[in-house]
């Protein structure tokens, strides 16, 4: 049985109509197709591949450490050097009350293990996100997503959680004693690339100082310089209780954690022992890749590299049609008039070999995350192209 014929057969989908993009190989910005198409691959694989695809340094560490070894015990039991080599770079980079990281393989389980790592430590039960945002599918992730489209098909989910508005100080005192964390996105992606309100989330942090209510940041999308900063409450001036990462930590490697103090993981310690376990996270060679993606961040210049591609990004695309480019980096979203518009220029970069990032949960804005190695001219020219693209269309309007 050929590739495609086995995809659609045997791979569980996600949806009635896939890309269906049959990956020959990826390099740099680059996907290949098995028929010789080349496209550049303007969303990183939904902000994952910020050194591109295949970074040397990425494969060499992977190389490395499968001559090694690959997995040999559960989670926290044996010392691997891949693991302590990783947490010690990435909570140098991180303050004093972040100096512990714990190991998990995706987004939506470093923001399950932060909700249960929350409730064990405050002993409260009550949980508040915010309309819009997005933390992931498993039912804990989802039981505090902000979006019914996602939440209606599986009620009943996890109780007593409440959502408030993103970036409205109203009814803050919503998060009270009961409280055990609120969780939320310092940039909402799925709900539409909204940038937080540096003041209002200074309030945030300050109610929940307050109440004793722990406060975990999703940097799923948002880190590894993706807006500019390594991690975006940088740019804030706010540091979480609990930070949640994944995607772009491990180049192109499953990867995920949850990074919180020693004293607030004590918890997940006793009353059981072993109350927070998982197989493969923390997979050596998921380690070693994230260890070698760290590195290449910190020893290049991609917080400037962000910033010039919002700046570029801002310049190039003027279409009338455009309403709005917002976010922050080389995070931002392409806000059109319409949905069928959104549609053609999604659809037309396609064929022009663009890859942009659209869905029906957000059908008038494109996602724009270019990986952060992408050069001047190759930006250019796309931005160019997308925004060609939209006076072309919007002029049959």
């Amino acid at each position: 049985m050929d590739q495609k014929s086995a995809f659609y057969q045997h791979v569980a989908q996600t949806s009635d109509a896939p890309m269906g993009l049959e990956v020959e190989r990826a390099e740099g910005c680059y996907i290949t197709t098995t028929d010789g198409r080349q496209y550049v691959d303007f969303i990183s694989g939904i902000a994952v591949s910020s050194l591109g695809h295949r970074h040397p340094a990425v494969v060499q560490a992977v190389k490395q450490q499968v001559d090694r070894h690959l997995h040999v015990m559960v989670y926290g039991e044996y010392i691997q050097k891949p693991q302590s080599d990783y947490a010690h770079l990435l909570t140098s980079q991180l303050p004093d009350s972040l100096d512990r990281v714990y190991f998990v393989n995706s987004g939506t389980e470093a923001n399950e293990g932060a909700l249960k790592l929350a409730k064990k430590y405050t002993g409260r039960h009550k949980l508040i996100g915010f309309h819009h945002g997005y933390h992931g599918d498993t039912h804990g992730s989802l039981s505090v997503t902000g979006r019914d489209v996602y939440r209606d098909p599986y009620l009943p989910l996890l109780p007593n959680v409440h959502f408030l508005e993103f970036n409205s100080h109203t009814n803050l005192d919503t998060i009270d004693e009961d409280t055990a964390a609120v969780i939320m996105e310092p940039i909402q992606g799925e709900g539409g690339i909204i940038p937080a309100d540096k003041k209002w989330l200074k309030s945030v942090r300050r109610r929940c100082n307050e109440t004793g209510t722990l406060l975990i940041f999703d940097e799923i999308q948002t880190g590894f310089y993706r807006t500019g900063s390594l991690f975006s409450f940088q740019q804030y001036e706010v540091v979480p209780d609990i930070l949640c990462l994944a995607k772009a930590m491990a180049g192109g490697m499953p990867m995920g954690a949850f990074v919180s103090s020693s004293d607030i993981f004590k918890s997940f310690m006793y009353n059981p022992p072993l109350n927070h376990v998982t197989t493969f996270g923390g997979h050596p060679v998921s380690s070693a890749a994230a260890h070698a993606t760290l590195r290449e961040l910190l020893d290049g210049n991609y917080g400037d590299k962000a910033r010039q591609i919002e700046r570029i990004t801002r310049e190039t695309l003027t279409a009338n049609a455009i309403t709005e480019v917002r976010g922050q980096g080389a995070m931002l979203g392409m806000e059109l008039q319409d949905r069928d518009l959104t549609k053609k220029v999604v659809e037309t970069c396609f064929e022009k070999g663009i890859i942009l990032g659209w869905t029906l949960h957000s059908d008038t804005l494109v996602r724009l995350a270019p990986p952060l190695i992408i050069e001047h001219e190759l930006l250019l020219s796309c931005l160019q192209t997308i925004n060609n693209t939209v006076d072309h269309f919007s002029s049959q309007i």
